[in-house]
């Protein structure tokens, strides 16, 4: 049997491709003996281009659309992704059928500890959600922007005080920067889908289907289902720092969102408990729109 996996050319996109194939083996047992891998890999808008901000290209997506576009033109038969570079809107003709367990969901502060940056220091970060975040809790910090591979932002954390690096990249390419300081969701929230994988193939592809669902990880697929609720609720049009970290306790999820100014002045979070990750989803985001004014925030 013949699979064709869409990814990245990354160091992280090829880690992230490799973990899928181990645990497809894993999950199907006497397949490695007739099973061929071929990676096809993808140069997305966002690999092409490194000094453009990520929300001047238009934000999620410009990492996913052309691995996408591999397997919907028959190319590849698999696209792994970050959850978190996802949009919350699956494109027709598309299957989102696996989410494998989640990794540290948490942002990492490289360079020096969050109790320890100094007053007036800069953060090095290409997120507007980190930096609004940040920048809410110590509107003495500046910010500069940070592109590039995860081993070329960890190198170029040197040249600030600290950069923003999402904890998962940091240990599934098992590098140990000198000082690591992983971000509770208090200080910064993480963004949806941040440290987990998601595997995509075609609708019709049944063959595919049934290999690929026996690597979706339950939890992890019920938390990230509804930080994707989360987020469709809020609109696809939105431009503003957007964060919602899902935790599963016993069969009850809690999920925290925030929505915030582009500068961090206004933070508005909101968290509920409930079975129903979808449904709680779009409940946490209606409790930031209605009830705490995002609404306004966002123009409508």
């Amino acid at each position: 049997m013949r699979i064709r996996v869409a990814t990245r050319g990354s160091a992280l996109a090829r880690w992230q491709a490799d973990r899928v194939v181990d645990l497809l083996l894993a999950a199907h047992p006497g397949l490695d003996s007739d099973l061929e891998v071929v990676f096809v890999v993808v140069e997305t808008t966002g690999d092409r281009d490194r000094t453009t901000s990520l929300e001047q290209m238009g934000g999620q997506g410009v990492f996913v659309k052309e691995v996408q576009a591999a397997v919907l033109a028959g190319r590849a038969d698999v696209a792994v992704h970050s959850a978190k570079d996802l949009p919350a809107i699956t494109i027709e003709d598309l299957i989102l059928v696996s989410v494998p367990e989640r990794a540290d969901p948490r942002d990492a502060l490289v360079g020096c500890r969050w109790d320890d940056l100094r007053a007036g220091a800069t953060v090095a970060t290409g997120s507007i959600r980190r930096r609004a975040h940040l920048a809410h809790l110590r509107p003495d910090l500046s910010f500069a922007g940070l592109r590039g591979n995860i081993g070329t932002r960890i190198q170029k954390a040197a040249d600030f005080d600290a950069a923003v690096i999402a904890a998962a990249a940091i240990d599934r390419l098992g590098i140990q920067p000198n000082v690591v300081d992983r971000l509770e969701s208090d200080v910064l929230l993480p963004q949806v889908g941040q440290g987990a994988l998601a595997v995509e193939c075609r609708a019709d592809d049944e063959v595919t289907q049934k290999l690929l669902v026996a690597i979706d990880h339950h939890a992890s697929r019920r938390c990230v289902d509804a930080e994707r609720a989360f987020l469709r609720e809020l609109g696809a049009g939105c431009d503003l720092p957007i964060a919602a970290h899902a935790e599963l306790h016993s069969d009850e999820l809690v999920l925290r969102g925030a929505l915030s100014s582009a500068d961090g002045s206004t933070l508005l979070r909101a968290d509920l408990r409930g079975v129903d990750g979808p449904a709680l989803g779009r409940a946490v985001a209606r409790c930031l729109l209605d009830d705490q004014g995002g609404s306004a925030l966002l123009g409508r």
